[in-house]
């Protein structure tokens, strides 16, 4: 005990609180892969320091932080310790908070804290993106120079499909990637593939999608129920797209997977499929929407914000084992994103970021297309002019309810096998093991920034209202809304 007090793990304060105390009855809820972020020597710290506190039932449960009170049951006569042994856990418990929860320790582990860009593991790095307006802050981290501020050189490496961004996590080709939302989840899980593990470090863009119909089907597409028979494309199974998608349909009394074709296209292969007739309509990330009216190919017939304003579409991610690899480099990567995703939150910076992410290095796509998407300034095809500045915005933050929400619809429709697979009580550690949400606080906090307080939230959607805690119940009232 005194080791730990000179190692500055205890604050001398702590002792005074054993002679209140003299019994506890703790929940055994040290969840220690969690709280040691994956980093093996952290967690065999951990572990021994509940050890010494005699179990973990007398460890100090406030290794959660503020997360603790969840873990204590009420304060109780039963189970009496003696005043010794009361401290000797009360000691170590302290020291797992510390650890668990407190500035330069934590940056082995991945957490927040200062990132020194001289001390950081790996310099050069390369991270893949989709060329899509959603991977904006990767994309314009390189031109604009948020990359080199924190002394990483990247290079941006342009990849062809959602599929081949995943087959590359997995093989290790890369250090980190523009990601769909649900991917680090289906990755984590198996769903779809074997699994993986990967975490989603920050959000990139927040709405950013649209339904667009085919320009031969002018006239006759006004709602949901019109998209009987159509072939739909969207970039990929595990996607918001394909949710959003299903979510809408499905209200509108289409069964997605019977009155409906939903197939996977890559995005740039989108308007070509869209003019030759093989697709109908698409929920497509943008640019390719604006690209389709600009070729006077389609029209948009809906933007996803409609659907659930302020709902998630891309995500930063990597896999954990290179994180456990490079923490600090991890961390300053995820600053910069972060850095970058609020410089491109601000309307008056759209159009300087337009110009910069346009060029063929990048998205390859008109600047005025480009423009009209980050703007909100733009056609509809359909002859209208609309002013829709946050059509696409920009939030780093990952609320948890975003997961659970995710997780919910893969349950729902039973995607990759999701509903064998995740039950009713995974959702909250489902969603914290991916969603680096308490690493995302720190950070955030340390480049002075102001993240929300709550991890989770209640998500208001255009058709309904998503309580995180309470997926499962969520799920039967859509099925018993829609009848399917």
């Amino acid at each position: 005990m005194d080791d730990l007090q000179r190692m500055g793990l205890i604050n001398p304060a702590a002792y005074p609180i054993a002679e209140a105390i003299s019994a506890a009855e703790l929940r055994q809820a040290l969840f220690f892969r969690n709280a040691s972020r994956g980093n093996p020597a952290v967690e065999t710290m951990l572990r021994s320091l509940a050890e010494e506190a005699g179990g973990l039932d007398q460890a100090f449960a406030a290794a959660f932080g503020p997360e603790a009170g969840r873990f204590f049951s009420k304060v109780t006569s039963s189970s009496p310790l003696g005043r010794r042994t009361f401290l000797k856990g009360l000691a170590a418990g302290a020291a797992l908070v510390t650890l668990t929860n407190c500035g330069v320790k934590r940056e082995e582990a991945g957490g927040g804290g200062v990132v020194d860009p001289g001390s950081i593991e790996k310099k050069n790095l390369k991270v893949g993106f989709i060329p899509i307006t959603c991977a904006t802050p990767i994309i314009m981290a390189k031109p604009m120079g948020f990359y080199e501020r924190y002394g990483m050189n990247v290079e941006v490496v342009k990849m062809p499909s959602w599929g081949a961004v995943r087959d590359s996590a997995i093989a290790g080709e890369l250090d980190a990637y523009h990601m769909l939302a649900p991917m680090p989840i289906a990755m984590t899980l198996g769903l779809g593939t074997s699994p993986f593990s990967v975490k989603l470090a920050s959000i990139e863009n927040i709405n950013g999608q649209a339904i667009t119909v085919a320009k031969r089907h002018a006239g006759k597409v006004k709602e949901a129920k019109d998209f009987k028979g159509f072939v739909i494309g969207v970039p990929f199974p595990f996607s918001m797209h394909n949710l959003l998608l299903r979510y809408y349909l499905a209200e509108g009394g289409i069964n997605p997977d019977t009155d409906v074709q939903i197939r996977p296209v890559p995005p740039p292969d989108s308007i070509a499929q869209l003019v030759a007739g093989d697709l109908d309509a698409m929920l497509m990330p943008d640019p390719f929407n604006q690209r389709a009216v600009y070729e006077d190919a389609g029209f948009i017939h809906l933007l996803t914000k409609d659907l659930w304003d302020g709902h998630p579409c891309c995500a930063f991610a990597t896999g954990e084992p290179w994180i456990q690899e490079n923490p600090l480099t991890f961390q300053a990567l995820n600053k910069a994103i972060i850095d970058a995703t609020n410089y491109a939150h601000k309307q008056e910076n759209r159009v300087e970021i337009a110009k910069a992410i346009s060029g063929r290095a990048f998205l390859n796509q008109p600047t005025e297309v480009v423009e009209a998407v980050l703007t909100g300034k733009f056609e509809n095809g359909l002859g209208d002019t609309l002013n829709v500045p946050d059509r696409i915005d920009f939030d780093p933050y990952p609320w948890q309810s975003f997961a659970n929400w995710i997780q919910s619809q893969l349950v729902r429709w039973d995607l990759g096998n999701a509903a064998s697979l995740i039950k009713a009580g995974d959702f909250d550690s489902n969603s914290a093991a991916v969603f680096l949400t308490s690493e995302a606080q720190e950070l955030m906090r340390s480049m002075d920034l102001t993240p929300p307080s709550d991890k989770s939230r209640v998500e208001k959607l255009a058709f309904d209202t998503f309580d995180p805690q309470q997926p499962m119940q969520y799920i039967q009232k859509q099925k018993n809304r829609d009848g399917f």
